[in-house]
């Protein structure tokens, strides 16, 4: 059975330890979520069992001749069209059938027995190995994967750079699920899937018979397919049997113990030491030298780390406005030639808390940008009410300047003064030197913390929320929840995240 072993690993940039005496071993068939908050180093711990990144100690054993495809979060592609990509997954395969049609006609014309025994033997090998490699159904295996998750035929001879950031993630997938590998190492895989594409994605890994390694914050994805929960965190790796939700209870408990028995061992230490100092130098200083030697050889519990996390408090300024906040009439949208819908309509009521979903590509996002005033429509009107202040969350964080330094873009923007605006920060977890760096240095999670910041600091009565979560990790996911149930305004949110739409 292929299997992959870390083993002591280690990795450190500079003095910052990333993870250090990693143990854990996947199998064929194990499929493990590995989750942890931003910047913890899942991406780095994935990317050295892969040998993309250099460990600084331990080691990385694999069974030999174990195939493993890699989904990265970024990925730059070549001139290729979209077919030539996913037959790339299959080169050693299609090697092999050209070495079969030649081996077919050398047969075909050789004429000494001894030599054509040969390349019959040679043709058999060959075949058998094609065949074993799935040389037969990979045309259809392509096909198959390619249709599930959304491309059609016309796609086919596209070039690459003629497709969507959200559609080349799926290319990439594509490109992965197409080979069926030993085990696939997946980074955040439904970034930017529809909810209709994460499902098929679901059922699809579900059934997979290989092994699975999973970055994710999706955490109904992770419910759906996780038979195991990797969590990295302060440094070490924890496992847990079960989803995502079983993994839950499991940390609770795990906690809980680890706590109670924390405590008990400082009351031993701390009686102790009272014993040690009471007779260091009376009648029982022997015992209290003994009680020193267990002391030093006791091997101390570590206190259980809490995480910080981010504290997101959503008001609404002007608690009395329109009825009516959100107008929309028979509006119609186009980019040059090509319509994004028409004749639509829409009224929001004040207080109502309105979730917009459809396919990638259906006109969410612009409908947004209608409302907001960003984009103009081709025909018909908008109208907001009377005191309706708006907020806007954009999901490519169009509102941050990238050129500005985290502290500069709040107090240049909300006149604050510096050690304010520091504590602010500080609350969406941008902790000393962070708050000096440029926007455009941010990763998807800190533009996401910074931009939900801003958005907070409007006091806007309507937001208008455009992929909120994404980027973020579970504990920032679960304080903007929080945020969002407790804010007494009126919201129309985007969103594929399905945690948050319940």
């Amino acid at each position: 059975m292929s299997t992959i072993k870390a083993i002591n690993l280690s990795k450190s940039f500079g003095i910052e330890t990333v993870f250090t005496d990693v143990n854990i071993i996947l199998e064929r068939g194990d499929k493990i979520g590995l989750i942890g908050a931003n910047g913890a180093g899942k991406s780095t711990f994935m990317r050295c069992l892969l040998g993309l990144e250099e460990n600084d100690g331990g080691r990385v054993v694999l069974t030999p001749n174990t195939s493993i495809s890699y989904v990265e979060q970024d990925m730059v592609f070549g001139d290729q069209t979209f077919y030539e990509l996913l037959r790339s997954a299959w080169s050693d395969i299609i090697a092999l059938q050209a070495e079969l049609s030649a081996l077919e006609q050398a047969i075909a014309v050789e004429k000494n027995a001894a030599q054509r025994e040969k390349l019959m033997s040679g043709y058999g090998q060959a075949r058998e190995r094609f065949e074993r490699g799935g040389g037969y159904e990979y045309e259809n295996l392509i096909r198959r994967v390619a249709i599930g998750l959304g491309f059609e035929e016309t796609d086919w001879d596209r070039p690459l750079s003629s497709f969507s950031g959200g559609q080349k993630t799926r290319i990439n997938l594509a490109k992965a699920l197409a080979r069926q590998p030993d085990f696939l190492f997946l980074d955040e895989p439904t970034n930017h899937l529809d909810i209709a594409m994460v499902e098929w994605l679901e059922e699809y890994l579900a059934a997979y018979n290989g092994g699975l390694l999973l970055i994710s914050h999706d955490r109904y994805f992770l419910d759906k397919v996780a038979t195991g929960i990797a969590e990295l965190e302060n440094h070490r790796l924890h496992l847990y049997r079960g989803n995502y939700t079983r993994y839950l209870r499991q940390k609770t408990e795990r906690v809980a113990a680890q706590t109670a028995a924390y405590e008990k061992q400082q009351e031993y230490i701390r009686e102790t030491e009272e014993y040690i100092d009471r007779y260091r130098a009376g009648i029982k200083s022997k015992q209290a030298r003994g009680r020193q030697s267990q002391l030093n050889r006791l091997e101390r519990i570590a206190a259980p780390v809490h995480r910080q996390t981010m504290s997101v408090t959503l008001k609404a300024g002007a608690t009395e406005y329109a009825e009516r906040v959100a107008e929309m009439e028979k509006i119609s949208a186009a980019y040059g030639d090509k319509a994004v819908f028409s004749n639509l309509s829409l009224l929001l009521r004040r207080g109502e808390r309105v979730a917009l979903v459809g396919p990638n590509g259906a006109g969410k996002t612009t409908l947004l940008k209608l409302i907001t005033g960003a984009l103009s429509p081709r025909s018909g009107r908008i109208k907001l009410g009377n005191r309706v202040q708006l907020g806007y969350f954009a999901q490519e964080h169009e509102t941050l300047s990238g050129s500005r330094r985290v502290l500069d873009e709040i107090t240049h923007e909300f006149m604050l003064a510096e050690e304010q605006a520091r504590t602010l920060l500080g609350s969406f977890l941008f902790i000393g030197d962070d708050v000096f760096k440029t926007v455009d240095c941010l990763s998807g999670g800190e533009k996401a913390r910074l931009a939900l910041l801003k958005l907070v600091m409007t006091g806007a009565n309507f937001l208008i929320l455009d992929e909120p979560t994404n980027h973020l990790d579970i504990p920032s996911r679960e304080a903007v929840e929080e945020a969002i149930m407790g804010y007494a305004g009126t919201f129309l949110a985007v969103s594929h995240d399905r945690y948050l739409l319940d």
